[in-house]
């Protein structure tokens, strides 16, 4: 990047987020203390980033004439992709025609915006040790993909595995089967939870794994010129559904695991390339380590950093795509627990925040989402402690004490 000026001056340095939830909040409110002018977009009016950013917009991004108009309008630095549901066709012409930079590249965001995309890099072009796996396109398919077919003699997978859409987030459409009953139950499940339409679907074998982490990686410029990646300490996390409801940092793991992990993320990340914070998600059993999934991105589980680091997730992502330098220091073990809406309301009201907030060592983030739902994540509960087991505890007992109701 350009030396950059005051925001809405020639000179300012434009950044525009598309997706503005409350990951995208956090980026704005990083780039904002840089002096950096902000642009939040997303598929609703009131977004939590529409609240913060200079300005923002209301648009359909899977639209690919909508967002190439959009960018063509506003004629950002930088464009930087928060969510996965994004017409990314749009982002790679507007990259290769040099109208814009995408974060971390419009490849990047590609190939990790389906399941599919990124499964076949880490496993069958990077030779990285993954779940045993297979897409499928019809319940039918699917079932023998499972259980195999008699007639050739082929195996399935076998149970227990997953199945989640080739596109989704945050868990949904994802089904954990044990028996042939549960097959059309997941595939309808699926079917109904993938952000487009005509069903292809993931089938994974079931890892026994200890424990699953978030490596959050960054790739930042260096003072030399070349790129470095830097390693967060790794976060632990626990998944309902497939959608997290609270993690900790650090999770203890062993010398051998934990360079085998890093090992894992370096790989993903210096293939997919550009600058900013990855989300690389890991199975552990043991030393033994399996890539899942990767967000080029700051990840909803790495919300506890901003209780344990120097820089949080969002602050080195702001820094490492404007090319400043990155510190990934750890300064306290913590903890984070997600705040659910408990009920469907178009507005709410928050209760027991006073009391939340007199647990030592505590904090909260409400993300001012302007409509609740049963299973919505409304805020976090974040806090910082010498044990990571008292902060989970802790973390647990902030959101327990905040309650939305109905305005």
């Amino acid at each position: 990047m350009k030396p950059w000026g005051t925001p809405g001056s020639t000179v300012a340095a434009r950044v525009m987020l598309l997706g503005s939830g409350e990951l995208g909040k956090e980026v704005l409110i990083a780039l904002q203390r840089l002096g950096v002018e902000t642009i939040a977009v997303d598929r609703y009016p009131g977004a939590p980033g529409h609240q913060v950013a200079h300005r923002a917009h209301t648009i359909d991004m899977t639209d690919p004439q909508a967002l190439r108009d959009l960018v063509l309008a506003e004629r950002p630095d930088l464009v930087v992709p928060e969510i996965e549901a994004i017409a990314t066709s749009a982002l790679e012409e507007l990259e290769r025609d040099g109208v814009v930079r995408v974060v971390p590249t419009a490849r990047a965001t590609r190939l990790t915006m389906d399941r599919e995309g990124i499964r076949r890099l880490a496993a069958e072009t990077l030779g990285l040790p993954t779940s045993p796996y297979r897409f499928c396109d019809s319940e039918a398919e699917l079932r023998v993909a499972i259980d195999g077919d008699p007639s050739t003699g082929a195996r399935g997978i076998g149970y227990p595995c997953v199945v989640k859409p080739v596109m989704s987030s945050s868990g949904k459409g994802q089904s954990r089967l044990d028996t042939p009953d549960d097959i059309t139950r997941a595939w309808e499940h699926a079917m109904a939870g993938g952000r487009v339409a005509g069903g292809r679907v993931i089938v994974e074998g079931f890892v026994d794994f200890d424990y699953e982490i978030t490596l959050l990686t960054v790739r930042a410029l260096e003072a030399d010129g070349t790129t470095g990646t830097h390693f967060c300490e790794p976060v632990g996390h626990r998944q309902v559904g497939g959608d997290y409801v609270e993690s900790w940092q650090p999770q203890p793991m062993s010398p051998v695991a934990l360079g085998r992990a890093q090992q894992i993320a370096q790989a993903v990340t210096g293939d997919l390339g550009g600058w900013g914070v990855f989300g690389v998600e890991l199975f552990v059993r043991g030393d033994d380590v399996w890539f899942s999934e990767v967000s080029p991105r700051p990840h909803d589980t790495g919300m506890v950093t901003m209780t344990t680091q120097r820089q949080s997730e969002f602050d080195l992502h702001a820094r490492a795509i404007l090319g400043l330098p990155v510190d990934t220091t750890l300064l306290s073990p913590g903890a984070s627990a997600v705040v659910y809406g408990g009920v469907d309301a178009d507005a709410v009201v928050f209760e027991g925040v006073a009391e939340a907030l007199r647990v030592p060592h505590s904090d909260l983030r409400l993300f001012g989402k302007p409509t609740s739902g049963v299973r919505r994540r409304m805020g976090v509960a974040l806090v910082h402690d010498d044990d990571v087991e008292a902060a989970r505890a802790q973390a647990a007992l902030v959101a327990s004490l905040v309650s939305v109701r109905p305005a």
